[in-house]
């Protein structure tokens, strides 16, 4: 999709986009467009009684005295509440409404359209960057689709009379490959993007300047990462381990470390899951994906920090070598785990890539994210991920980088219960606790991974993956979660 920026006069061909106050502040490109119809726009607005709440359209098809097809009034709501993310969602929303129609060129008016809560040029960057983010399709495999249902939109038109806005688009603009990136590896089927294709993937971060390790089963085994590789021995997919360095900052600092849950596909193994909604499972290397995004982002905009990202990839799949209910296998770290569910197979993936990460990097900070209970979705829904640290000043870090992205986090308990209750009887630790309490014992697990020394969050993701319907800014389907969350924590703290 292209982006441009000008402050010449609006072209006279394409969708003219216009964004109205609710309070009834109506901006210069509001007031020229109208002179230009001859008032056409004030007629629609009456006739329809239209009042501009925010995300409330009114569509005016072939107005007169311009060659334009249309001109789409987006309300911006009230004018004192306006900010950064009301103007991604308004660009947004304006694009979900013009893919259903044959135009190829959205032009949005934004002359004299401002608010108190964000400048202009960044207003019209924000724009720009929700309207770029919700022109994504995954349709790559589809054959037979009608030219007729494909969104003929391959333009976007940022009209401002503010200079400078498209370098302040250029860094939300490699923020918003990542995101692509990161939900292209969500929508991915299992027979395509399995451990070895992934870590090719990551591969490919090297033309940003990212170097980028991967280790095979050969590799892992010598380092003793028993955990990881006991999910994936039932698969004939070998698993990998994968790091992707970014070092922009200054030279022998400590890089903060991402460490990312990448189960490829998810049966459960023995446990098997259920059949209804298996398919799903397909997404449950969201973690993976959202470092994986994030890690594109950072070095694409190059990013003044030093920052490694990890993942640890495999297969849950059940036939003669899985791994079985009740096995007890030895991490990197040497704890011993008794595995009671196989389907509890996430934790033990991050337990192995979690050491290594310490052990290699030698990081004061690590986050890991992971797709990893059902029951984070129980608590929160699809609104907000679960964190889970015993670092204050790191969760506000976290909670505040959310707030700023729109990857929502809601903070869970972590506490010494949560640790009694994953005791093993012949193990060091089992991989589930009892019927209750399900993600803190999850994450209570991984914490018997981490350093006395180190600070470290956990980010159960399990509901933010994948949406199950349109957002603004993003179609139904793989959301690209936590690509501007770790960026944000980046940029505001390690910058």
């Amino acid at each position: 999709m292209q982006v441009t920026f000008s402050t010449a006069a609006l072209p006279k061909t394409g969708s003219i986009v216009v964004p109205v106050f609710e309070d009834g502040k109506k901006s210069k490109a509001y007031a020229d467009v109208d002179a230009k119809t001859d008032g056409a726009i004030e007629r629609g607005v009456k006739a329809a009684d239209y009042k501009p709440a925010k995300g409330k359209m009114l569509e005016i098809v072939s107005p007169t005295g311009i060659g334009n097809a249309r001109v789409l009034l987006v309300g911006a709501g009230q004018s004192k509440d306006f900010g950064p993310l009301d103007a991604e969602a308004l660009g947004g929303a304006a694009i979900a409404q013009l893919l259903g129609t044959r135009e190829k060129t959205a032009i949005f008016a934004l002359a004299g359209f401002s608010a108190k809560k964000i400048g202009d040029k960044e207003l019209a960057a924000r724009i720009a960057h929700g309207a770029k983010m919700r022109t994504y399709r995954f349709d790559k495999y589809r054959t037979k689709e009608e030219k007729s249902d494909k969104p003929a939109l391959t333009k976007i038109a940022i009209h401002s009379s503010v200079a400078n806005a498209k370098a302040a688009y250029e860094s939300y603009s490699k923020i918003g490959d990542g995101v692509f990136m990161t939900r292209d590896l969500v929508s991915e089927p299992a027979n395509v993007l399995y451990p070895d294709t992934f870590a090719k993937r990551c591969e490919k971060l090297s033309a940003l300047g990212v170097k980028v390790k991967v280790l095979g089963v050969t590799e892992m085994k010598k380092l003793g990462m028993g955990s990881l590789l006991g999910v994936g021995q039932g698969s004939d997919k070998p698993s990998k381990l994968v790091a992707m360095e970014w070092m922009g900052g200054k030279k022998g600092d400590a890089p903060v470390c991402f460490v990312g849950k990448g189960v490829t596909f998810d049966t459960g193994g023995i446990s098997i899951k259920p059949a209804a909604g298996m398919g799903d499972m397909k997404w449950d290397m969201g973690g993976a994906g959202a470092v994986t995004g994030a890690m594109a982002a950072i070095a694409g905009r190059k990013a003044k920090a030093n920052v490694v990202g990890v993942i640890g990839l495999v297969e849950n799949m059940p036939d003669g070598k899985a791994q079985r209910p009740g096995d007890v296998v030895k991490s990197m770290s040497g704890q011993t785990i008794e595995v009671l569910n196989t389907d509890a197979e996430g934790r033990l993936v991050l337990a192995d890539a979690l050491w290594w990460t310490q052990e290699t990097y030698k990081p004061e900070t690590v986050i890991d994210l992971a797709t990893l209970t059902g029951a984070i979705m129980v608590s929160l829904a699809h609104e907000f991920g679960g964190i889970f640290t015993v670092d204050d000043k790191l969760a506000k870090k976290l909670e505040d980088a959310g707030i700023a992205t729109g990857d929502k986090l809601w903070r869970m308990p972590l506490t010494k219960t949560h640790y009694e209750m994953i005791k093993s009887d012949i193990a060091d630790m089992q991989n589930i606790g009892g019927k209750g309490a399900g993600s803190s014992t999850a994450a209570a697990f991984l914490g018997r991974f981490i350093k006395d020394n180190v600070s470290w969050a956990h980010l159960d993701i399990a509901g933010m993956a994948w949406n199950e319907k349109d957002m603004p800014t993003m179609p139904k389907g793989g959301s690209g979660y936590g690509v501007r969350l770790l960026d944000e924590f980046v940029r505001a703290n390690y910058e």
